[in-house]
């Protein structure tokens, strides 16, 4: 969703000449609109090498079909509630408090407080959450045949089709091995050493001893410091729980979540949402835990291979990747979903095992270290290896599937576009005369100018 979001903090300390650039029915569009999408665009390629970054009159095209769709939504009375619309708001507002590092220098930056942002954004969030309910109502029910795939495929020139390097499919069951209860007490009373010692000497101890012991792989950057909201579903429940019974400046006793030990300091609180320090300390696990592990995992690996049960439903019982867990324990592509992924993709631990693999194989139970520095134990299936090879059907259907599908949503967008644009109001700026591809909206904008005259 691009909504000129983080411009408008520089823009609101400084006047700028604006002007109706764009009108669909009475919905407008301003040049700020096109220039703060523009700079977030650019905000957002920073560092990224080979972005090819739209053009204003793209910009202006694509808010054109927003304000369409939002009038269609409108008058097919498709429903957004507010606790939508807040609910977009509040994982908008927690990122960019999470960027800046606190609420108040977020609140400093805008020069508004976080309820004026959210008032000031509202009307913005709904039009986008209506614009996408109207275009998913258009090509609800659009599926793709497989007559329809090959005749695609067959349209693709040969030396267009992309070339693949060979490429895996692969799964994991994760078992973490548990520290003993000794162990686990010995750490306890190492927080509660801490919280004693940041008791005595305030939030900066604290800050020196999360910096001196805590785990968190992510202390180096934040100190341990972290936003939370009480109806965020990403933090572990019982971390979230522990952190909102403290008050303000309070220190927690030692409170178990699925990452390990932590105490929690409560640095402010507003509503739900409340920013909080900890130190995290992980109860170290010895040689017996992880030979525990290998020993239930191996059972775990017996049962697979007579069949008595299938390796997905192995996963869904018996891993600690909550990640996989709907996924069957596949390891899938960051590009674009897919379950084929290729050797640089994976972990380096796993890239020995597979070259003893074959397709249908199930490696003995291994033990590695995980990116948290955690000694864990998994057992990896190999589903299937290509070959490096050109995209074909018979190795690549459900990609030439995906795409073929994409281009048949987007025929039907094009044509209930070119139905529905004559029947709307247009408006287009003349500073906008020559984008190439705006022509329907400019017919239309025309015959409107015609019937007012």
């Amino acid at each position: 969703m691009t909504t000129g979001f983080t411009s408008s903090f520089a823009q609101s300390k400084k006047v700028v000449a604006d002007k109706i650039v764009g009108q669909v029915g009475d919905k407008i569009i301003l040049r700020s609109d096109i220039l703060n999408s523009l700079s977030d665009l650019r905000r957002q390629a920073q560092g990224q090498e080979n972005v090819v970054l739209p053009t204003e009159c793209q910009i202006l095209e694509g808010q054109l079909i927003r304000k369409a769709l939002v009038l269609q939504a409108q008058k097919d009375s498709i429903p957004v509630s507010e606790e939508e619309i807040d609910a977009a708001l509040d994982n908008k507002i927690r990122l960019f408090i999470q960027s800046y590092g606190s609420k108040d220098l977020l609140e400093e930056i805008a020069g508004k407080t976080v309820y004026q942002i959210k008032e000031d954004f509202k009307e913005s969030f709904r039009e986008q959450k209506l614009a996408d309910l109207m275009q998913n109502k258009i090509v609800d029910g659009i599926k793709i045949t497989p007559t329809e795939v090959k005749q695609y495929y067959l349209k693709i020139p040969a030396d267009s089709l992309p070339f693949y390097e060979s490429e895996i499919e692969v799964s994991q069951i994760i078992i973490h091995p548990k520290a003993n209860k000794d162990v686990e007490e010995y750490v306890s009373k190492q927080l509660y050493d801490y919280k004693k010692q940041a008791e005595q000497g305030g939030g900066k101890k604290f800050d020196q001893l999360a910096k001196l012991y805590s785990e968190d792989p992510a202390v180096k950057e934040n100190g341990g410091q972290y936003t939370l909201n009480r109806n965020d579903k990403q933090w572990d429940p019982a971390f979230l729980s522990g952190a909102f019974r403290l008050k303000e400046g309070q220190i927690s006793i030692p409170i178990k979540s699925k990452f390990g030990l932590h105490i929690i300091m409560m640095v402010s609180r507003s509503g739900d949402e409340a920013i909080v320090k900890h130190i995290l300390r992980i109860p170290p696990v010895t040689e017996d835990e992880i030979t525990e592990a290998k020993q239930h995992l191996d059972s775990i690996r017996k049962k697979i291979i007579d069949g008595s049960m299938s390796f997905g439903a192995a996963v869904s019982k018996y891993s600690d990747d909550e990640n996989s867990k709907f996924s069957a324990g596949a390891i899938s592509s960051g590009r674009d979903g897919s379950t084929f992924v290729s050797i640089d993709q994976l972990d380096k631990d796993m890239i020995v095992p597979l070259g003893t693999l074959q397709p249908g194989d199930y490696s003995a139970p291994l033990v590695y270290t995980d990116e948290r520095g955690r000694k864990v134990v998994r057992l990896i299936y190999l589903k299937n290896r290509t070959a490096p090879h050109r995209e074909n059907l018979k190795e690549d259907y459900n990609r030439v599937s995906q795409r073929a599908l994409e281009e048949k949503k987007s025929a039907a967008l094009e044509k209930w576009f070119k139905e529905h644009i004559p029947t709307y109001f247009i408006s287009i700026d003349k500073d906008f005369s020559n984008c190439s591809g705006l022509e329907e909206w400019r017919r239309s904008a025309a015959n409107a100018e015609k019937a007012r005259n």
